[in-house]
C-alpha cells in the first residue's frame, strides 16, 4: 500500500503522455519493445511508451528490480520517435538498482583456445509494471521486461607498429565490451612518466622498454591482469615469426613484470631485441600483443597460481581467433641492426690505405735505383774521358 500511494503522488505530479498523444504507435506490447544499450560504465535501457500506455500503464508506473530511488526511475524521453521509458544506472555491484551479478567461467576458444578459465560477468534484471488499481480486480495485464548484459573478461591488445606514445581506441558498446576502456602505452623509464617514441632508424638493441596497460574508466571491481605477452614480425600473428615475453607460469629471463593483477595498470619491461630472420635489414621491425583479463578483484590472485590456468605451448593462427577480438593498433616497435655495409666500410678503407703505402714504397725504390744509375754512368763517363 505504501509502494501504491509513493506511485500515485509521483504521478499526481508528473506530465504524461495520452493514448492520443500516441496515435498510431497505441498497440499492445511486444518483445522487441525494450532496447538495451551495454556500455563501458553503465548500462541503458529504453522501452517503447506508447504500448505501456495502451496497457493502462505509464512511465512511473515502470519500477526497475524493485528499486523506488530516484537514480533508478524512468525518465521520459519524447525528443525521439517513438517516445521511450529511459533508465540508466552505473555497473557498480552496490549501485546498480538491484541488478544481479553473475560470474562464470568457461573454456578459452579461438586465440583464447590454451586457457582452461575465461570469465564472463552477466548483468540482469526486469522492469516490472506496478498497477495502481485499488479494487478486487483489474484489467490491465503484467508488464515485464527483461534485460541481460554479458561482458567477456578476456581480451587481446594488439599493438601493431609502435612509433608513437599511446593509442587507445572507442568501440560501440552495444555488444556489452570492456575493450574501449584499454589502451596500451610504451615508456622510456622506469617510472612510467615518459613516453617511448621510436625514431625512423630504431631503437638501440637492450634498451629497456617499459610496457604499461592500463584500464580508463573502468568500473572499480575489476583490476587489469596480463595473461600473456609476445612479439611477432607481423601485425597480426598469422603463420608468422613470435617470441614470447611471458606466458601463464614463465617468462623469458629477460623480462621483468611490475604490477600485475594488482590494481587497473599492469606494467612489465623487457630489453629490445632483433629477430635473426630480419638480421639482413637495416632495422628490425615487429609487433607486440597483450591478451588481457579483467578479473575481480577478490578472484585475481586465484588467476596468478599456475594450477588455474595452463602453459601455452603453441600460438592459435588460426583467422576465426583473431577475428573475433577486438586490437588496439599503434605502429611499429623498430630495433637497429648492424648491416653488411656498416661492416665492410672499415675493411675498404683500410684496402685503400695499404695501396697507397705500397705505391710509395715502390716510388721510393723506382727513385732510388734512378739515382744509383745515374752515379754509375757519370762514372764511367769520367774514366772514357781518360
Amino acid at each position: 500500500m505504501k509502494i501504491i500511494l509513493i506511485l500515485l503522488s509521483i504521478i499526481a505530479r508528473s506530465t504524461q503522455l495520452t493514448l492520443s498523444d500516441c496515435g498510431t504507435e497505441a498497440r499492445r506490447p511486444q518483445v522487441s519493445d525494450i532496447a538495451v544499450q551495454c556500455g563501458t560504465a553503465s548500462i541503458g535501457l529504453a522501452i517503447q511508451i506508447c504500448p505501456v500506455i495502451y496497457t493502462g500503464y505509464n512511465d512511473t508506473l515502470l519500477i526497475l528490480n524493485h528499486m523506488l530511488d530516484l537514480p533508478c526511475r524512468a525518465t521520459l524521453d519524447e525528443s525521439v520517435s517513438p517516445p521511450v521509458a529511459r533508465f540508466n544506472f552505473p555497473l557498480n555491484m552496490t549501485h546498480a538498482c538491484g541488478s544481479t551479478f553473475r560470474t562464470s567461467s568457461a573454456a578459452g576458444t579461438g586465440i583464447f583456445s590454451d586457457f582452461s578459465n575465461v570469465q564472463t560477468v552477466n548483468i540482469s534484471g526486469v522492469i516490472r509494471s506496478v498497477d495502481p488499481t485499488t479494487g478486487a480486480i483489474t484489467y490491465n495485464a503484467e508488464l515485464k521486461y527483461y534485460y541481460s548484459c554479458a561482458y567477456p573478461l578476456e581480451y587481446l591488445i594488439n599493438n601493431t607498429q609502435i612509433d608513437v606514445s599511446a593509442s587507445s581506441i572507442a568501440i560501440k558498446d552495444n555488444n556489452g565490451s570492456f575493450i574501449s576502456t584499454l589502451s596500451m602505452e610504451l615508456f622510456k623509464d622506469a617510472n612510467y612518466t615518459r613516453p617511448m617514441a621510436i625514431p625512423q632508424l630504431g631503437i638501440e638493441l637492450r634498451t629497456n622498454v617499459y610496457v604499461e596497460v592500463k584500464a580508463t574508466n573502468l568500473t572499480g571491481q575489476y583490476n587489469v591482469l596480463l595473461d600473456r605477452c609476445y612479439a611477432s614480425v607481423s601485425a597480426l600473428p598469422t603463420n608468422s615469426s613470435y617470441f614470447n615475453l611471458f606466458v601463464p607460469c614463465s617468462k623469458d629471463r629477460f623480462t621483468t613484470m611490475v604490477e600485475n593483477g594488482d590494481s587497473q595498470s599492469a606494467r612489465f619491461r623487457f630489453p629490445a631485441f632483433r629477430f635473426i630472420e630480419q638480421q639482413n635489414e637495416t632495422v628490425s621491425t615487429y609487433y607486440l600483443h597483450c591478451i588481457t583479463r579483467l578479473c575481480e578483484i577478490s578472484t585475481c590472485s586465484t588467476f596468478k597460481q599456475c594450477s588455474k590456468r595452463r602453459k601455452r605451448s603453441s600460438l592459435d593462427t588460426s583467422v576465426d581467433g583473431i577475428s573475433k577480438t577486438y586490437t588496439i593498433t599503434s605502429t611499429e616497435i623498430i630495433t637497429k641492426a648492424d648491416t653488411n655495409e656498416s661492416k665492410e666500410k672499415p675493411l675498404v678503407a683500410e684496402e685503400e690505405e695499404d695501396s697507397a703505402v705500397g705505391l710509395g714504397v715502390a716510388v721510393g725504390i723506382l727513385a732510388f735505383a734512378c739515382i744509383i744509375a745515374l752515379s754509375v754512368s757519370a762514372v764511367f763517363y769520367k774514366r772514357l774521358r781518360t
